[in-house]
């Protein structure tokens, strides 16, 4: 795990894909930033390799994790994502595993063992409790439990899979931070989410498929901090 990351609840991951990139992509992280400050809720957001820069040099407050990495060291590699390069980019982190680019437990451990000595924060996606448990062991700081199946459907995590999920992890490893995505598409889904436990979610085709993307981006992120609130008592 690398410790020189540092994210407090609640907080939350817009992966705008493969959906949009260059001004389109800045535009929305730009909505991403006045939100993450006008909220007060980390958001982490996950661009194409080649808009990283972009965004990095455009915005304060929003934490910028690169879609993917290869576990290589500087030197031959064509086509692959070198660990110092991301970071140079102006990225603080990584996203691994997720659905769209499984990894091979080797490769998944050995990255995360990259990420660490470059400097990066690490976020494991894992479709299932078992498999969430067993990527635990790798100490990433922010383990996705997302179930495969849900992703893209509209149909949100049950609570009792947020609670499942939060103890098995938690059991393993108390410092992994864990984020209940799949299926979020509104405010609703995301209120909903946080309300039953969860430390975090976050949206993709939620949001960019969207009639107004920016708008939406607002309404998931107030329906983060009411949940958070109301669940902590916070006035």
């Amino acid at each position: 795990m690398y410790k020189g990351f540092k994210i407090t609840p609640p907080f939350f991951e817009i992966g705008p894909k493969a959906y949009i990139y260059g001004d389109e992509v800045l535009e929305l992280a730009k909505a991403a930033e006045k939100a993450s400050t006008k909220y007060d809720v980390g958001i982490i957001f996950t661009p194409q390799y080649t808009d990283i820069r972009l965004i990095a040099e455009a915005t304060e407050h929003i934490l910028i994790f690169a879609q993917h990495m290869d576990p290589l060291q500087p030197g031959r590699g064509l086509g692959s994502v070198l660990p110092e390069a991301v970071q140079k980019a102006g990225a603080v982190g990584v996203m691994l595993n997720h659905d769209e680019k499984p990894m091979q437990v080797s490769e998944l451990r050995r990255t995360i063992q990259r990420a660490d000595h470059v400097g990066l924060a690490s976020i494991v996606c894992a479709d299932s409790i078992s498999d969430a448990t067993a990527i635990a062991n790798f100490a990433p700081n922010i383990i996705v439990a997302e179930p495969s199946e849900l992703i893209g459907t509209g149909e949100t995590s049950s609570e009792e899979y947020v609670k499942a999920a939060y103890t098995a992890i938690k059991g393993v490893n108390p410092d992994i931070r864990i984020l209940q995505g799949a299926g979020i598409s509104s405010g609703e889904d995301v209120y909903n989410v946080i309300k039953s436990g969860a430390e975090a979610t976050g949206a993709s085709s939620g949001i960019v498929k969207a009639d107004d993307p920016c708008a939406m981006i607002d309404e998931m992120i107030c329906a983060v901090r009411t949940a958070w609130d109301e669940v902590h008592d916070r006035p």
